[in-house]
């Protein structure tokens, strides 16, 4: 911390809601003590000065040492105009903010948008000082070679939408966050990718090893210029670690059983889904024999699939499916943060078969139809540590990840209006330009990517694959500035609040007509125009 001018003294005292005098009176006797140290410290600082004089004050962080910090201030902020420092901010948030530029049905919406686009740009963090150090995962002091090292991965939120619109509006960052990510596995003892990275930390927060989503994400649709054989190693490495949180297990009975893992049946689809991200990595690599063993690891999700109830269901290591099970309720119920009706849905890499498995089209759509409209008992909503009731409709609960994918999937069953009537629905009554504008956390930009993504059209429903379901865009035209150099033009013809159906689709004068939207179709930029009807 730097001032504008000397100051004559300074002192501490750690904080114990004393009155004012009384915590000045203690601060004296600590006067110019050069040691603070303890939890809730304040300090205080005495200048010299004229009437209505102003200091300033600058801080700089360091993952490393006082010396990185000291060098970080030098750098980043070498002078003492206020006013530049923030114009130079305002001028990279509006440069970011600008990616996308947006006409929309009323200001309330520009100004979510905006919101949602802001939100999506806190985080992961740049994580390393101006000459490229960094406190890594062990501990050591790093020198990032040939990237920008970054922190704060959130994967089991982030990998669903944030990473895949970061491969579209910021692909050499997220090729970063990849080789961040491939240098966290190179610094673990466990030989792992991060599950939820936190500066040199690793918090073990959530399920799955989703890095390898984010890695199999940016393949399909061409981005970066990381080690991939590095890449697909470290995913490999991770999904063998039998000691954590129920791999071995997964990797013997080909499930996670209940009576040995908490959250098996949650944990079990998410490892299916990481497998198949692995297979999709392994293909691009040309090892045949790994990306057999991952499919086949993939469709583990069917055998804790219950006919005699329709619902997926925790199943014991005798191969029984545990009793007392309500799919209602979202505790101790299997799943994590979710309940059968709605985690239950999340086979992402293959949703054919999960549907025809679950009864074919019609039941599976008439099955959506009754997750959107059965009120959930208040009881249930008290055991979900992130659910208000604002984050609900009927039992589909938006407030948290799991169910994000769920509006689009009326897509595979052939009511690709019914997505298009939820879809609107959710963004018109769970997202909003005031201080409750979220209707539930915001995970690190997960809730405000679904929003982007839906506002403008389409949504990533399985990362891993280049493919966007199509929903019903909310904005009436928007440009997206691309880092290639090409814009993609997004127009909502006949566009208003009634008007939440999508009649025709277009690319670039070529018709969609399979709901489908490829990432070679925006990444090569163009047009893209919906007809909006009643």
């Amino acid at each position: 911390m730097k001032f504008s001018k000397p100051f004559k003294s300074y002192g501490h005292k750690k904080y114990n809601k004393e009155t004012y005098d009384g915590f000045y009176r203690r601060f004296k006797q600590n006067e110019n003590f050069p040691e603070m140290a303890g939890k809730d410290i304040r300090a205080y600082f005495n200048f010299d000065t004229e009437e209505g004089e102003k200091i300033n004050v600058k801080f700089a962080l360091s993952p490393v040492s006082t010396n990185g910090a000291l060098n970080n201030l030098k750098q980043e902020i070498p002078h003492w105009n206020f006013d530049k420092t923030k114009q130079e901010t305002k001028d990279k948030w509006n440069k970011e903010l600008g990616k996308i530029d947006v006409e929309t049905i009323s200001e309330k919406e520009k100004t979510t948008f905006y919101t949602a686009l802001y939100h999506t740009n806190l985080s992961p963090i740049l994580y390393e000082d101006v000459d490229g150090k960094y406190r890594g995962l062990d501990q050591n002091i790093h020198t990032s070679d040939g990237f920008t090292n970054y922190t704060i991965f959130s994967l089991w939120d982030t990998y669903r939408a944030l990473h895949p619109l970061y491969n579209i509006t910021q692909p050499k960052r997220n090729n970063d966050m990849i080789k961040s990510m491939l240098a966290h596995h190179d610094q673990s003892v466990h030989n792992m990718l991060p599950i939820w990275s936190h500066y040199a930390n690793e918090n073990w927060c959530m399920i799955g090893y989703h890095a390898t989503s984010v890695i199999a994400d940016a393949l399909a649709k061409n981005v970066g210029d990381f080690d991939v054989n590095h890449a697909l190693k470290a995913s490999t490495n991770t999904a063998t670690v039998r000691y954590f949180d129920g791999i071995g297990d997964y990797i013997d009975y080909k499930y996670v059983p209940e009576d040995k893992s908490h959250s098996s049946v949650s944990k079990t689809l998410e490892y299916a889904y990481n497998d198949w991200c692995i297979a999709q990595i392994a293909k691009k690599v040309g090892k045949a024999d790994v990306e057999k063993e991952y499919l086949t690891r993939s469709t583990y999700y069917k055998n804790v699939y219950d006919p005699t109830i329709g619902f997926m269901r925790p199943k014991l290591s005798d191969g029984t499916f545990r009793k007392n099970f309500d799919p209602m309720d979202t505790h101790g119920q299997g799943f994590i943060e979710g309940n059968a009706w709605n985690y239950g849905l999340y086979v992402p890499q293959n949703i054919d078969e999960m549907i025809e498995m679950m009864g074919g089209k019609e039941k599976f759509s008439k099955q959506l139809d009754e997750l959107f409209t059965t009120e959930i008992a208040d009881k249930y909503i008290a055991n979900h540590e992130d659910i208000t009731r604002d984050g609900i409709i009927g039992n589909y609960v938006h407030g948290n990840e799991p169910g994000h994918h769920i509006p689009y999937l009326y897509n595979w069953t052939g009511h690709p209006k019914k997505t298009q009537e939820r879809v609107r629905m959710i963004m018109d009554t769970m997202y909003g330009d005031t201080v409750d504008g979220l209707c539930g956390n915001d995970d690190a930009g997960q809730m405000s990517a679904w929003y982007i993504f839906s506002s403008l059209g389409f949504y990533p429903v399985t990362p891993g694959s280049p493919n966007y379901a199509i929903g019903s865009p909310n904005i009436k035209a928007a440009t997206i500035y691309l880092e290639n150099g090409k814009t993609l033009k997004i127009t909502a013809q006949n566009q208003s609040k009634e008007n939440v159906f999508v009649k025709s689709i277009t690319i670039n004068g070529k018709k969609i007509t399979d709901n489908v939207l490829s990432h070679a179709d925006i990444i090569n930029g163009g047009e893209l125009i919906f007809e909006m009807s009643k």
